[in-house]
């Protein structure tokens, strides 16, 4: 058995729209924050929600530019990878850390905002593909 594992599985809301980044040698990168929330009810009985955000990274070439073509600010997006620290210096020489999620599958949950009726492609999957008789 492995000694450890680096999983991460998120359903949240893109909290702006995607930036893509392109490259010389033909490759490019996404990157968007990602909001999960969870509600509760606190000691006294009154509703409370709690809003993570997570930093999140697609490098995968086909599923850079299904992000570039379909997501958009407020989508729902179901996304598997793995966390990935990494360390810069700021403008002052000081050492900053940020986590990110490093996207190996991502599934959009809900209709495409641009082409209607397009498929997303290499391993991205819209909801309305997804039609089992489940219950839940």
């Amino acid at each position: 058995m492995a000694g450890s594992v680096n999983k991460v599985i998120l359903i949240g809301n893109l909290g702006k729209d995607p930036d893509v980044r392109h490259f010389e040698e033909g490759r490019a990168v996404a990157s968007f924050p990602i909001a999960t929330s969870e509600s509760y009810k606190d000691k006294n009985g009154e509703q409370r929600e709690n809003t993570d955000w997570h930093n999140v990274v697609v490098w995968r070439s086909g599923l850079v530019g299904v992000v570039e073509k379909y997501l958009k600010k407020g989508n729902k997006v179901y996304v598997e990878g793995r966390l990935k620290t990494r360390s810069y210096e700021d403008q002052d020489k000081n050492t900053k850390y940020v986590t990110e999620v490093l996207v190996d599958n991502l599934t959009l949950l809900g209709a495409p905002n641009r082409s209607e009726g397009a498929e997303a492609t290499e391993g991205v999957k819209s909801s309305s593909e997804n039609k089992d008789d489940l219950p839940f």
